[in-house]
């Protein structure tokens, strides 16, 4: 089921998603979609994570709560979504209005050998989402709906909102961000104006 899965270009899909990125605070979920926002665009304001499997959009929702004034945006593949699906349950209920999460989904398990996931075999992560309560969500394939949803990032009101990406599932040279822990968590809280000790 999961071939033809979508054609747009990861790495060009991020780059577009980033341009323009201003004062937007950015986590990036494990593997390719942190090689992927590290590629577009490094950044203090890029936390990648590199652990914590299905984590991602938990910390940008701690994120986007601790920093109401300023917009958030995880970007995550569908692997890692699928593995924390129940947050969408959260995020929903919490309302932060400044939160945006980008699913980059190409129906694959990426980072463990691309066996399909779920997405690959008809789930559908923007209805799932809508019935968690989610009430701004889209499904993207082209780049015309890249740029939309960027322009919906930095309103501190609409969201949470949630964009599944239909990319492609070919294989992307690896583009490694930092991997330090500390110096990481160092580097954001500095961006953010927080004394480092």
């Amino acid at each position: 089921m999961s071939a033809n899965f979508g054609s747009l270009d990861r790495r060009a899909g991020v780059k577009a998603l980033l341009a323009d990125r201003s004062d937007l605070l950015v986590i990036s979920g494990l593997g390719s979609s942190s090689y992927d926002v590290f590629d577009a665009s490094e950044h203090p304001g890029n936390f990648y994570l590199w652990g914590a499997m299905g984590g991602a959009a938990m910390v940008g929702l701690g994120l986007a709560l601790a920093q109401p004034k300023r917009p958030v945006l995880v970007v995550t593949g569908d692997g890692e979504q699928l593995m924390g699906i129940g947050s969408l349950l959260t995020i929903a209920a919490k309302r932060p209005g400044n939160l945006s999460i980008a699913v980059l989904d190409n129906g694959h398990f990426g980072e463990t050998g691309m066996q399909v996931s779920h997405s690959g075999l008809g789930a559908k992560l923007e209805v799932i989402a809508s019935g968690a309560g989610i009430a701004s969500v889209t499904e993207i394939s082209d780049m015309t709906g890249i740029e939309s949803f960027r322009a919906s990032l930095r309103d501190l009101r609409g969201g949470p909102r949630l964009a599944r990406i239909r990319i492609s599932a070919g294989e992307v040279e690896r583009a490694l961000p930092p991997r330090d822990g500390t110096y990481l968590k160092n580097r954001f809280r500095g961006h953010l104006g927080f004394a480092v000790t």
